[in-house]
């Protein structure tokens, strides 16, 4: 027992004490009704603080106190606007990896010490984007890479793991990562990986290409030698239904040869992205302008459309137009929370799925859109969730209550694991569920002082009820904060407060190896 400048006796004093919670403490013990004393930004006592003083005391009888949650994918790009990061420190978030999908911040040393200004109410991770490195060099070109290049890819994720980036992360969904061959990859997550980083990957395919895509990653982990996750992990579109078990069973075979295979996955059977995704690649090389011309040419057209359809059917479409739910639509803002099926009938076209390819056309021409696409299947969902080396983590947005229609994992993703999955539907218990919200994501981060309730962590905890939790947005009403997620404390200082956000911002930048 140790006491970080506090005495061991009832005179000691701290700066908050909570007191008959429940603790779970990351770990697989047991939880244990007791009391945690913290001073500055550390846990320095736990046990019976009765007598102790404390400036600030929090009765957390009947509530469960867990390590603060860590978002192991977090669209964190407008935190400098919105740095209070309400919608996820109301999650019981109190640490995000920013940077995933290959559109992490390069170079990362000038986007973090600008960071550093902000008062933040979360800490912040950081992985390199790979799309957005490459993006820099080669614009949107369908090519490989000239020597030259790639070493001055190769430098930018030197420089981002020089100064603190985690990891490197790929999109190679979108361009124009799509438009790398897997050696490109490989090179780049040599760099990351020798510096002790981690890969993240949007798979290739998350549909029809879902196999190949995770054999894909995996040969990236061994030829690069990096810890890789599977992120956002999911079967996408009807004919995939049911794929979780194969590749389920690929991170487990690549374990046992000695791999290191994880994944992350959000609570939610449709996913969000931008509406282009449901355009071919090659069609985008060069940016809009360049789409636009290539439909100008008739055959190019039709091979697009044709392309487009066949995504509507057996892809991201999911088979019915109604599946593409508008999110954000700045061109078209009346349709957002509604559908392309919606926007083909307003027009007076039938709801087909060469009309619907011909509206994603427009839609792309116009500026794009952020959808929703209903197309995963919730089997798929638990299955994944009970997968020992799967962690949780949102895919959400930072989020203003009534701005646009988003997805409600950016308001709900942590409440809806506790709540709906682990109370009502019982598909994994609750120390499993926190253990995935918190040391798993530490360990992996390589944070040696978050993610745990120790004495001498980092205080970062939230405090919940386990009774109540729950998500309350929904795919037609997002614009809700959860319920039952009563404090959250961040480096030791009280930001949430009996469910409301004090004016305590005590959230930092943090680097790896600094």
């Amino acid at each position: 027992m140790f006491c970080f400048a506090v005495s061991c006796g009832s005179s000691a004093s701290y700066d908050i004490i909570i007191e008959n919670g429940t603790v779970y403490d990351g770990t697989i013990n047991a939880e244990q009704v007791t009391d945690i004393g913290i001073n500055g930004d550390q846990i320095v006592k736990i046990g019976d603080l009765s007598k102790a003083k404390a400036t600030k005391r929090i009765d957390a009888m009947g509530l469960a106190v867990s390590p603060g949650f860590i978002d192991m994918h977090a669209h964190v790009e407008s935190i400098m606007r919105l740095p209070a990061a309400e919608s996820a420190i109301k999650q019981g978030v109190t640490t995000v990896l920013g940077g995933p999908d290959g559109r992490g911040p390069s170079p990362m040393k000038d986007y973090l010490d600008s960071l550093d200004g902000y008062e933040l109410g979360v800490n912040a991770a950081y992985l390199v984007g790979h799309n957005s490195i490459r993006r820099a060099v080669m614009q949107t070109e369908n090519r490989e890479p000239t020597a030259e290049e790639l070493e001055e890819m190769k430098g930018e994720v030197q420089e981002a793991m020089d100064n603190g980036a985690f990891g490197i992360s790929t999109g190679l969904k979108y361009v124009p990562g799509s438009f790398s061959k897997v050696d490109e990859v490989i090179a780049l997550s040599k760099v990351a990986g020798k510096a002790g980083g981690i890969y993240t990957s949007h798979l290739r395919e998350e549909g029809l290409g879902l196999l190949d895509a995770v054999q894909e990653a995996i040969m990236i982990s061994r030829e690069a030698d990096i810890p890789v996750i599977l992120t956002h992990h999911k079967a996408i579109g009807r004919p995939m239904w049911g794929a979780s078990v194969k590749t389920l069973a690929m991170i487990d075979s690549a374990r046992n040869i000695g791999l290191d295979i994880m994944a992350d996955q959000y609570p939610y059977t449709a996913s969000s992205t931008g509406i282009s995704v449901l355009i071919p690649t090659w069609a985008m090389a060069g940016g809009t302008s360049a789409l636009k011309k290539r439909l100008e040419d008739p055959k190019t057209k039709e091979k697009i459309i044709e392309e487009i359809m066949f995504n509507l059917e057996f892809d991201r479409g999911g088979a019915q137009l109604d599946v593409v739910q508008f999110a954000s639509f700045k061109y078209k803002p009346e349709l957002n929370g509604k559908t392309l099926k919606d926007w083909a009938i307003e027009r007076g076209l039938e709801p087909t799925f060469r009309n619907g390819a011909e509206l994603v056309i427009e839609a792309q021409l116009n500026g794009g859109a952020s959808c929703v696409f209903h197309a995963i299947n919730e089997e798929d969902v638990k299955r994944i969730m009970q997968h020992p080396m799967v962690m949780v983590a949102s895919d959400g947005a930072l989020l203003e209550p009534g701005v646009g229609h988003p997805h409600p994992r950016g308001y709900g993703t942590f409440p809806r694991v506790l709540g709906y999955y682990v109370r009502e539907e019982g598909v994994i218990d609750l120390q499993t569920a926190l253990r995935k919200m918190t040391s798993m994501p530490a360990d992996r981060l390589g944070l040696t002082d978050r993610g745990y309730i120790k004495e001498g962590m980092k205080a970062d905890i939230t405090v919940f009820n386990p009774k109540t939790v729950i998500d309350k947005g929904t795919f037609e009403d997002p614009h809700h904060y959860p319920e039952g997620i009563d404090y959250v404390i961040v480096n030791g200082k009280l930001t949430i407060d009996q469910g409301e956000l004090t004016s305590e911002r005590a959230g930092r930048v943090l680097r790896k190896n600094q």
